[in-house]
């Protein structure tokens, strides 16, 4: 049975919600959105979404078992006797009931946000306090209005530390999400120029996940990058303590005598205010360093032995699909940071294949970079510059005319006309790179997520 106990009567009361059926003592089980994974004893929520709306979904969820549902309309159920609870707004709902579970859960939440390494830096993070506490980290990606909520609910099993990351593209998103983790400790990584899109400018971002500072109580601490001035000159406001990591400015937690070792990682040595130790970390790059630090700010401010942290670095492992390294058949090794991409990004990537040593060819699959707005062919050609500067020897753009222009850049900025390949789509982003590489090769795959580069 779950640690924290819900029971009809808490989420009609937490939602504002009616009672249409059943008794206020009922309990209520694992709550999920997805009648497809429905299990008996599971709590259905009708969620209204752009593509489908959970509603018509509610008789398939008590045909799979469920208990009851929550629902915006009570004649969307069938009308058998199982609990059932009405509400206004089902989304909103949702996040009352996550907030609720997580005030008597008895967690410490850890909220991160940032334009690039989130989900690094919270798994990095999680391993370090898995040191000392039982934590719970969001799964994947479920860091939105929706994903977050979700994963809140799960603190009914009782960890100690929950850590979880807040996405956000538009304004005020993150401010929801605060309000419902209710965060004691924040992290801020950086400001970069993912989702632009969306905004006038990349201080139009930094005012988006600035959100993050706000309803602190005064115990709460951020974690927050040194090295970003669009971070540091809004952090005055927040109303808790703030504890500083970075590389090239003075910081709480500091890294100095770095050395990238290529694919091998990174070294360098770590000054906290509990003590100082020596890195050394097999995640890639300089962006990943700092989100190392970051976790490491996070795990010193629980008590977290420097001792700990050290050995646990030097275990880490990237998350799927981000920045993998795979020795593959052939002789072929493979950089897997297919999961997304951004400039900011994927310049730190390229950054690390000038830094590989050896003498493999370096290759790599680019793919475009979306919700770029009108700086897509800007930001395309600064990163085709940068694909130069990494001393590429063959070059495959993916996407539309923006993947276009990345390749146009990288010839106008040197690269030989044949080391470049502009292709429109994954299956012949696949066809290319198989028909080109060769055994030996070093290869980095990087695009965003709708491009599905994963495939290549």
């Amino acid at each position: 049975m779950p640690t924290v106990a819900l029971t009809a009567g808490d989420v009609a009361a937490a939602t504002g919600g009616r009672l249409v059926a059943g008794q206020p003592s009922a309990p209520i089980g694992r709550i999920g959105i997805d009648s497809r994974v429905v299990r008996p004893g599971d709590f259905f929520v009708a969620i209204r979404g752009e593509r489908f709306d959970g509603h018509d979904f509610v008789g398939r969820a008590f045909e799979a078992g469920a208990a009851g549902a929550l629902v915006e309309r009570a004649d969307a159920a069938p009308a058998d006797g199982r609990l059932l609870i009405e509400v206004a707004d089902t989304t909103r709902a949702l996040q009352a009931m996550a907030r609720e579970v997580r005030r008597r859960s008895g967690a410490r939440v850890v909220a991160i946000t940032g334009s690039a390494g989130k989900t690094t830096t919270k798994e990095v993070c999680a391993g370090l306090l898995a040191e000392r506490y039982r934590v719970f980290r969001n799964k994947g990606n479920l860091n939105n209005h929706i994903g977050l909520p979700l994963s809140l609910l799960e603190l009914r099993d009782g960890p100690d530390v929950a850590v979880v990351e807040l996405g956000m593209n538009h304004p005020g998103e993150i401010r929801t999400l605060v309000g419902i983790a209710e965060p004691e400790v924040r992290v801020w990584t950086n400001v970069g120029d993912a989702h632009i899109g969306f905004f006038a400018s990349a201080d139009a971002i930094a005012d988006a996940k600035a959100e993050i500072l706000e309803q602190a109580a005064p115990g709460a601490v951020l974690v927050a990058n040194a090295d970003d001035p669009r971070i540091t000159s809004r952090i005055g406001r927040f109303a808790g303590r703030t504890v500083t990591f970075g590389i090239e400015r003075p910081a709480d937690v500091r890294a100095s005598a770095v050395r990238l070792l290529g694919l091998d990682g990174v070294q360098a040595d770590v000054e906290t205010p509990a003590g100082a130790f020596r890195l050394q970390s097999p995640l890639l790059g300089l962006g990943n360093l700092a989100n190392v630090l970051a976790a490491t700010a996070v795990a010193v401010t629980f008590d977290v032995p420097v001792e700990a942290i050290a050995s646990r670095v030097t275990r880490l492992e990237p998350a799927h699909h981000r920045g993998e390294l795979l020795r593959l058949p052939g002789g072929l090794t493979l950089i897997d940071d297919s999961y997304n991409s951004s400039p900011a990004a994927l310049k730190r990537s390229l950054e690390t294949v000038a830094a590989a040593s050896g003498s493999a060819r370096k290759v790599a699959v680019l793919g475009e970079m979306l919700e770029l707005g009108s700086h897509a062919p800007a930001l395309h050609r600064e990163c085709g510059a940068a694909a130069r500067e990494a001393g590429l020897d063959l070059l495959v753009a993916v996407g539309s005319g923006a993947a276009a222009d990345l390749a146009a850049a990288a010839v106008a900025a040197g690269m030989p006309a044949a080391s470049v390949a502009h292709v429109a789509d994954r299956e012949a982003a696949i066809a290319e790179t198989l028909r080109r590489v060769r055994p030996g090769d070093l290869v980095l795959v990087k695009g965003s997520r709708g491009i599905g580069l994963d495939a290549v």
